[in-house]
């Protein structure tokens, strides 16, 4: 039996959501998109919603020109779609799911608040007169890719505008912010559309908090890390997700940029990035018959991986005066560690320029080098 493909009603399509949420449903075979963006006909609703078998409610209202359409988008729509389910569910006695992203605000007594409230209660009404599967996501500030700047998040401005050198706005540096990353959301989504019956609340996590000082500092060190080759810990939880959204606000001008070079006669020496506490990542080269190195480290440990060439490691014991040689080649990947205690250099026995890639477990101190000279012989 052929697998049967799960048609998706997404509405509000083409916002910051619904543009990551349809790129990773096209990732899926099993799923198909129906698309409600704005300016689309409210009338075309129940025929959207018979076409479906589930539905994500995205469509809002954040900054209407008008107060009104507060009301007219966030509690109107969701209103005729709520009723586009029920008259499905009346033809057909088809259960179609229906996700709604809410917002925190709708705690609070303002016009925006008040109107996704009403969404709520909408989509509640539904659920308990259906029993239709609804799920209702009250969402803290999203951030990721594609959010619009200058709009209504502010990670969004902060990593437009320092990406630029623009300005950015901190009016209380201790205010705190709730937020959760697009990733989460849209997987969260995703799961949620196998929902079962009745109405149920659903929450994205990991969720973030972070003052707004906090977090205008840590963008800006995301630009300075180009000029300092020094880079945050960007490997998990928030920094990661907020160092992602930053690189997706380069321009496309920005996606290379250029690294210190150290040159001299036996070729160049490039620092490519540093970290916290892991070290840093470097490379270099070496013309044919050249040595390089000739000493040794206390405490440092170092990697070479030879990515060009043919070279000769030499190791010395600085007690016993033990020799050791080792040969590495460009075409067989091998590390090679140096070793505390033993003094080492390495020479280009190749015809050809040597390309050397170098992780070192701490960054270079000029003030304390550990880094003592000493010929192997």
């Amino acid at each position: 039996m052929a697998k049967t493909t799960c048609r998706v009603l997404v509405t509000g399509a083409n916002g910051f959501v619904g543009k990551n949420l349809l790129l990773r449903l096209s990732e899926f075979p099993d799923f198909s998109v129906i698309a409600f963006v704005r300016g689309d006909d409210v009338a075309t609703l129940p025929k959207l919603v018979a076409d479906a078998d589930a539905v994500i409610h995205l469509a809002g209202e954040n900054r209407p020109k008008e107060e009104s359409a507060f009301a007219e988008v966030n509690a109107g729509l969701t209103l005729a779609l709520c009723d586009a389910v029920r008259l499905e569910i009346e033809k057909t006695g088809r259960k179609i799911p229906l996700l709604l992203t809410s917002s925190t605000q709708a705690e609070r007594d303002n016009p925006y608040g008040r109107s996704k409230l009403a969404a709520e209660q909408a989509a509640q009404a539904l659920a308990e007169a259906t029993h239709n599967p609804v799920v209702i996501f009250r969402l803290p500030g999203v951030f990721g890719k594609w959010c619009k700047p200058n709009y209504n998040s502010v990670v969004a401005t902060f990593c437009h505008n320092i990406a630029r050198g623009l300005p950015i706005q901190v009016n209380d540096p201790s205010a705190i912010l709730r937020l959760v990353y697009i990733d989460d959301v849209i997987s969260t989504l995703i799961e949620a559309l196998s929902a079962s019956a009745g109405l149920s609340n659903g929450v994205v996590a990991p969720e973030y908090s972070i003052t707004l000082g906090e977090l205008a500092r840590q963008i800006e060190a995301f630009r300075n890390c180009r000029t300092s080759l020094l880079s945050e810990r960007v490997g998990t939880g928030l920094t990661r997700a907020l160092y992602t959204t930053y690189v997706s606000y380069l321009t496309v001008e920005q996606f290379s940029y250029e690294v210190p070079q150290h040159a001299d006669l036996r070729g160049v020496f490039v620092e490519m990035l540093k970290t916290p506490d892991s070290g840093q990542f470097s490379y270099f080269t070496a013309h044919p018959g050249v040595t390089r190195g000739e000493h040794y480290h206390h405490t440092k440990t170092e990697k070479f991986l030879v990515i060009k060439g043919q070279a000769l490691f030499r190791f010395r014991h600085m007690l016993t005066n033990e020799l050791v040689e080792l040969r590495a080649s460009g075409d067989k990947p091998q590390i090679v560690d140096t070793i505390p205690g033993w003094t080492h250099d390495i020479t280009n026995v190749g015809d050809d320029e040597m390309i050397v890639m170098l992780w070192a477990n701490e960054n270079f101190d000029r003030q304390k080098p550990d880094t003592i000279a000493s010929k192997v012989a």
